[in-house]
C-alpha cells in the first residue's frame, strides 16, 4: 500500500509540474500581458476564458495532490524504511507548495480576475508577484518529485 501512494504521488507530482511548465510559459502570458513601460496588465477575460483552475487543476492537484501529499506524509512518518527522511522531506516539500497554493495563489488569481483591486499599479504589483511567486512555486513541486523518485529508487 505504502508504495502505490508513493508511486501515485510521483505520477502526480510529475504531472503537476510538467503542466506547472506549459501554464508559465504558455498560459500566464496571457494573463498577465507585459505593458510597454513593462508593467503587468491582467486579462481577466483571458484568466476566465482558460479557467484552468476548475478546468484542469482541480483534477491534477487541488484536490488528488492534496490528498496523495497528506497521505505519503502520514506513511512517511510512520515507516522504518532508510529512505524515511527523504521521503518526509518530498512530502513536506509539496505539503509546503500545496499550502502556498490554498493560502496565496488560488485566492490572489480569484481577486485579480475579479477585479477587487482598486489602482493599476497595485494590480500590476500583485500579477508581477503571483507570476514571479509561481516559478518558485514550479520549483518546489520539482524538489518534491525529485526527493520522492530517489526514494523509489533506493
Amino acid at each position: 500500500m505504502s508504495e502505490t501512494l508513493l508511486i501515485l504521488f510521483i505520477l502526480n507530482l510529475g504531472t503537476a509540474f510538467g503542466a506547472g511548465l506549459y501554464e508559465s510559459r504558455i498560459v500566464i502570458p496571457y494573463w498577465f500581458p507585459k505593458s510597454v513601460a513593462g508593467s503587468y496588465q491582467v486579462d481577466t477575460a483571458s484568466i476566465a476564458k482558460f479557467d484552468v483552475g476548475r478546468r484542469f487543476w482541480a483534477f491534477v492537484t487541488t484536490l488528488p495532490l492534496t490528498l496523495l501529499t497528506l497521505a505519503n506524509l502520514v506513511v512517511a512518518w510512520q515507516t522504518t524504511s532508510p529512505n524515511r527522511s527523504l521521503w518526509l522531506a518530498a512530502a513536506l516539500t509539496a505539503l509546503i507548495e500545496r499550502v502556498s497554493t490554498f493560502v496565496f495563489f488560488i485566492p490572489t488569481i480569484v481577486q485579480l480576475q475579479n477585479n477587487k483591486t482598486p489602482e493599476a499599479f497595485q494590480t500590476s504589483r500583485l500579477a508581477s508577484l503571483w507570476t514571479n511567486a509561481n516559478y518558485l512555486r514550479n520549483a518546489f513541486v520539482l524538489l518534491a518529485w525529485v526527493l520522492a523518485l530517489l526514494v523509489i529508487s533506493n
